[in-house]
């Protein structure tokens, strides 16, 4: 997998990672270095460390999101950051302390179009931000709507499946379905169109 890593120098996610099992093809700082590496170097994502990135984190991620899929690495997640990257158009979000294998595992997600987000995340942002009670997507049937919160929530379709006690098979044509309901191309916009309307 190749990756393009925005962080300052030193930044224990680019250390993390270069030695681990991906390719860094691409290092930067700020958002219009970042723009120009993610061009020329069409990494499979693009990795944020909004510790060392600055001010400039969420425009960083706006910057390349369209681009790649980025996933933004952080110690620590307040709510309304969370929220700001979310929507300039981050694939997810890891509070992460350490691990590298950890981190590979949500870049292989990423890059494979599921949004990413530490456990119980994206809930903790979706009440944070005022979720209306009872908020319902009415063209979505019941088991459609179980699995958007669970698409939410960060899990993946095999836990989905789990959860649900449905074959994998049939939860990801419910996700099928649900994207083309949403008008949305994957998952992680999928996450980040709940996010934004307050659904799930």
């Amino acid at each position: 997998m190749r990756i393009v890593i925005v962080a300052a120098p030193g930044s224990r996610v680019g250390v993390a990672l270069s030695i681990g099992g991906v390719d860094v093809v691409g290092r930067a700082i700020g958002a219009q270095e970042a723009a120009r590496t993610v061009v020329e170097q069409q990494p499979d994502v693009v990795v944020v460390d909004l510790d060392t990135a600055g001010p400039d984190g969420t425009q960083t991620v706006a910057a390349t999101a369209a681009a790649a899929p980025v996933l933004a690495v952080a110690r620590t997640a307040e709510h309304t950051g969370v929220l700001a990257v979310v929507r300039a158009g981050a694939a997810g979000y890891l509070v992460w302390s350490s691990g590298v294998a950890e981190l590979e595992a949500a870049l292989h997600r990423a890059a494979a179009g599921e949004a990413v987000f530490s456990p119980g995340l994206a809930d903790v942002v979706l009440e944070a931000h005022g979720r209306p009670a009872g908020a319902r997507l009415p063209q979505l049937t019941e088991r459609e709507t179980d699995v958007l919160r669970l698409i939410v929530e960060g899990l993946t379709g095999r836990q989905i499946a789990a959860r649900l006690v449905l074959s994998p098979r049939t939860v990801e044509n419910h996700v099928q379905h649900v994207l083309r309901k949403l008008a949305v191309p994957n998952r992680a916009a999928l996450v980040r169109y709940a996010i934004e309307h307050g659904l799930a």
